[in-house]
């Protein structure tokens, strides 16, 4: 069981999602849960390789101040079907009270058939620090300095 204390978000599921689990962790210590598709039964969301789509889960959450949410691909979809999201980690800010939607593409060589209920990506919540800037004429240096896009190596 995590050690790490709790934080308390308010959560709604739209009509639509009634039926379907909250969030939840698959282990004890996972960083990320599970979001579910609240695609129709009847009507199951059909993605052609290179296609993309905004998937709803049905889920209204009311962040603390403080604090994010990332929609994150999850690791089986992507390496057994392609499926991974786009803009991803997705933000969903503090202040955000509409429907998070998961952004889909198929990457892979099939057709992928998203089903109602089905786990479709991870939701990580996380603190945000905020910065205030403090403009200057010059940076300390560094050993790296300006190096940067691989200049440590591959």
């Amino acid at each position: 069981m995590s050690t790490t204390p709790a934080v308390r978000v308010k959560i709604r599921r739209a009509p639509h999602a009634v039926d379907l689990p909250l969030p939840s962790y698959g282990t004890a210590l996972a960083a990320g849960m599970d979001l579910h598709a609240a695609v129709p039964s009847d009507t199951p969301l059909e993605l052609k390789p290179g296609a993309r789509a905004l998937v709803s889960t049905g889920l209204h959450i009311a962040l603390p101040a403080g604090f994010e949410a990332q929609v994150r691909p999850r690791s089986g979809l992507a390496l057994k079907h392609g499926i991974t999201c786009l803009n991803s980690p997705g933000t969903i800010d503090a202040d955000y009270r509409g429907e998070i939607g998961v952004i889909l593409i198929n990457h892979g060589s099939e057709p992928f058939v998203i089903a109602r209920g089905m786990r479709i990506a991870q939701l990580v919540v996380a603190p945000v620090a905020r910065v205030e800037w403090l403009e200057v004429t010059e940076l300390a240096p560094t050993s790296r300095a300006e190096g940067g896009f691989g200049s440590t190596g591959l």
